[in-house]
């Protein structure tokens, strides 16, 4: 914004000039606070918080209500395992709207974190700590936007990821920033970058590493994520009490430990396609055997176990709507199928 002021007709004296300036800069200065008090009267105007009645209960599909931006559950979808993919399946049974507004979300029995986005020419990122009521506990802000959230079981550990730069797990021109909050103890681990990491059986370091896609096992002390570096991807198994981590194989992005810790679903490069380079596998911990899945489609996504034998994933939506959550058999075999439309960060609350 500018102000113009006429001309004089005569040059103006040192105190005609300084009340010129304090003149411009008060009409600027007033149409800042304008637009400033403009724009918090419509954030108040938009409600963040869980309705009083909203709490995490299951067994129930937790996720973002993608055509609304908050939270909602409804029943978790039946098992099948054969069919046909259709875009109008029959889903899991009505939805229940009314939980916080979150771009990313993930829970556990005991309590939930929200990954919120605040734009602007440098976003950053509200990581919200909910209880089971989904009352806020905590509020941790980082710069970035939000694109991974995960709960341990116990809901005890917590991590999220965001981007530093850059949009797309598919370039190779973002920047991640993975944190871990431990809620029993209160320490945050603001960036994993530090930890003490070991690929092929010896220490390494690079200025490129990026974590992302951290996922717990049931001891709250083991962890899987997903570590990135010259060019490669790796599978790194992590240990909070050493705070090391060491690499287990290459091609390995966004690790979901499933529910009896034995198997891993990840998404794996397939192609240098940049619209469609990943499709979903499943790894035997204790074999080490990879297993794709009947989902042909890129999926950009951390999956979720819905239990030991199912899989959840968000994939885009058609006629430009969001994302759609379709599920999967975990083996391998079945037929993907719808189960949420206008859905995204699923997640299975048991109780």
């Amino acid at each position: 914004m500018s102000a113009r002021f006429p001309k004089p007709a005569t040059p103006l004296g040192p105190r005609a000039r300084i009340a010129v300036v304090v003149a411009a800069v008060l009409l600027l200065a007033g149409g800042s606070v304008g637009y400033v008090m403009h724009a918090e009267q419509r954030t108040k105007g938009q409600r963040t918080e869980a309705d009083a009645s909203f709490a995490l209960g299951g067994p129930a599909l937790y996720f973002r209500d993608t055509a609304g931006g908050r939270v909602a559950h409804q029943p978790l979808p039946a098992a099948r395992t054969t069919g046909t993919r259709a875009a109008d399946a029959r889903t899991g049974g009505t939805r229940t709207r009314g939980g916080p507004a979150c771009d990313r979300f993930y829970a556990s029995d005991e309590g939930a974190l929200c990954l919120r986005a605040e734009p602007g020419v440098l976003p950053k990122t509200y990581a919200i700590v909910l209880d089971r009521r989904l009352r806020e506990k905590r509020r941790i802000t980082v710069p970035g936007v939000p694109t991974r959230a995960r709960v341990s079981a116990s809901g005890r550990m917590l991590s999220w990821t965001v981007f530093a730069t850059g949009d797309s797990y598919a370039t190779t021109s973002f920047s991640t920033r993975t944190a871990i909050l431990d809620l029993r103890t209160g320490y945050l681990i603001k960036s994993m970058e530090n930890i003490q990491l070991t690929i092929d059986g010896a220490r390494y370091h690079a200025p490129d590493v990026n974590y992302w896609g951290v996922t717990f096992a049931r001891d709250d002390n083991r962890f899987y994520a997903t570590v990135s570096t010259k060019g490669r991807t790796y599978l790194v198994e992590g240990n909070m009490r050493d705070w090391t981590a060491k690499a287990l194989r290459q091609n390995v992005e966004c690790p979901s430990l499933s529910p009896d810790n034995t198997r891993l679903a990840f998404k794996k490069k397939v192609s240098d396609d940049a619209a469609a380079p990943w499709r979903l596998y499943v790894l035997d911990l204790r074999t080490m055997r990879e297993t794709p899945l009947a989902e042909e489609h890129s999926v950009d996504d951390q999956a979720a176990w819905l239990d030991d034998n199912t899989l959840a994933y968000a994939l885009p939506g058609g006629g430009g709507r969001g994302s759609d959550i379709w599920t999967v058999p975990a083996d391998g075999t079945g037929t993907p199928r719808v189960a949420v439309k206008d859905g995204s960060s699923p997640v299975a609350v048991a109780g």
